[in-house]
C-alpha cells in the first residue's frame, strides 16, 4: 500500500473504502479460489453473439447446447484424466520445489518448522497444512516453504496436503451432471 501511495494516493484511498475482503485474497471471507476472471462470461458471449437475434426461447436453446457441449467435452477430457491433481496444479508443485535449494529447515516439533529463506523466517505447521507467508492456506496447496519441510522429512507422497478441489475425483464430479435435452418447442 506504501509503494502504491507514493505512485496514485486516490487508488490506495479507494481500495481501503472498498475493503480488503472484496479485492485481497488474504483478507477474504470466503475462499475465492487461485483465480477470479471474467474470462467464461466474456467466452460465453462470444460464441453467443449471432444468437442474441434470436426469441428469447431460442437463445436459452442456442445457451443450453453450447454451455452441454463444453460439459460433455469437458466431461470426455476428464475421463481420460487419471492424475492424482489437475495438471496447473502438479505444475504448481513443481515450481514451489524447485525453489527448495536455499531454504533452511528446522524442526520444532513434529509439525512445527522453522523455515529460513532470503533472510526471513517463516512458520510451517504441517498438520494444520499452514505457512506464515499465507501461501499454503490460501493456495490449498504446499508452498515452496512446506514444500521444503516436506522433502526434508522425506515424505514422498504430497497429494494428501493439497486441497480435494484439485483432485480428479473432484473435476470429474465437476462435470458429472449433464445438461438435459430440451423437447421441440412445439411439444
Amino acid at each position: 500500500m506504501a509503494k502504491l501511495e507514493k505512485v496514485y494516493g486516490r487508488v490506495k484511498k479507494y481500495l481501503q473504502d472498498a475493503g480488503y475482503e472484496r479485492w485481497s485474497r488474504s483478507h477474504a471471507t470466503v475462499n475465492m479460489g487461485r483465480m477470479m476472471t471474467s474470462n467464461i462470461a466474456e467466452c460465453i458471449n462470444g460464441c453467443l453473439v449471432d444468437a442474441r437475434q434470436l426469441p428469447i426461447i431460442d437463445f436459452l436453446e442456442e445457451a443450453r447446447i453450447l454451455i452441454g457441449s463444453w460439459n460433455c467435452k469437458n466431461r470426455e477430457i476428464a475421463s481420460y484424466t487419471k492424475e492424482t491433481l489437475g495438471r496447473i496444479f502438479e505444475e504448481l508443485l513443481i515450481i514451489n520445489a524447485s525453489k527448495c535449494a536455499k531454504i533452511k529447515v528446522v524442526a520444532s516439533s513434529e509439525f512445527i518448522f522453522s523455515v529460513y529463506g532470503g533472510g526471513i523466517r517463516y512458520i510451517v505447521y504441517l498438520e494444520r497444512k499452514t505457512c506464515s507467508c499465507g501461501r499454503f492456506q490460501h493456495d490449498e496447496i504446499p508452498c515452496a516453504h512446506a514444500m521444503t519441510v516436506l522433502k526434508k522429512r522425506n515424505i514422498k507422497d504430497i497429494h494428501p496436503y493439497c486441497s480435494n478441489y484439485y483432485k480428479h475425483e473432484a473435476l470429474t464430479n465437476t462435470h458429472a451432471v449433464p445438461m438435459e435435452p430440451m423437447p421441440d418447442k412445439s411439444d
